[in-house]
């Protein structure tokens, strides 16, 4: 497998240098950790600011594993590579990832801002806040949190659909209102790897 250039959000396109490294980071983590071998990494400055970061792995289209960061609590470098191998072996949803596997794996990495609490008297009033295909959610009731990046907007663009899914997520009721319930929102710059098709 040979990785296409990456291709940055449009409107984060000139990030691009900071998104190759983030990347060569993750795929180097993953297959460092597969093979023993060890890739040649990009160095960015920014890699050593603290940053939180999500990895994310599809293979044929489907995810592979999520993992990530909502706090900025160490250095990018190494927040990247620590969630790209939690993505690619400690995803609760899937096996660890397989060397057999590894070649059809794509990877995606998100940079999240920093968190913005929402205020809401009741979930309508939170649904009519929300901003369809450009907000991150998290919800948390006490020690419950769960959270969705602005990507899954793609496959539930409905704000009552989104909230509904992501409760699921966290194990509530999704029809159930939870007095309790708080909500931050956040942004990505994403970057992913464009990977070649296999040859016939």
């Amino acid at each position: 497998m040979t990785p296409a250039p990456l291709s940055p959000s449009p409107s984060h396109a000139g990030n691009a240098d900071l998104g190759a490294a983030l990347l060569s980071h993750a795929r180097a983590a993953i297959h460092s950790a597969l093979t023993g071998e060890t890739l040649a990494v990009l160095d960015h400055p920014q890699l050593e600011e603290r940053g939180a970061t999500f990895v994310t792995l599809t293979a044929h289209r489907s995810l592979r594993g999520c993992i990530g960061s909502l706090i900025a609590h160490r250095p990018l470098k190494e927040d990247v590579r620590a969630n790209a191998l939690a993505a690619a072996f400690r995803d609760p949803r899937f096996p660890p990832l397989t060397a057999v596997e590894w070649p059809s794996v794509a990877i995606e990495v998100s940079l999240l801002s920093s968190p913005e609490p929402i205020a809401f008297a009741a979930e309508e009033d939170l649904l009519r806040q929300l901003r369809p295909g450009i907000d991150g959610l998290t919800i948390t009731l006490g020690t419950t949190r769960a959270t969705f990046l602005p990507q899954v907007w793609a496959q539930i663009p409905q704000p009552a659909d989104f909230l509904a899914a992501l409760k699921r997520k966290a194990g509530l009721d999704p029809q159930r209102r939870y007095p309790g319930l708080t909500a931050e929102r956040y942004t990505v710059t994403a970057w992913h790897e464009a990977i070649d098709p296999p040859a016939p």
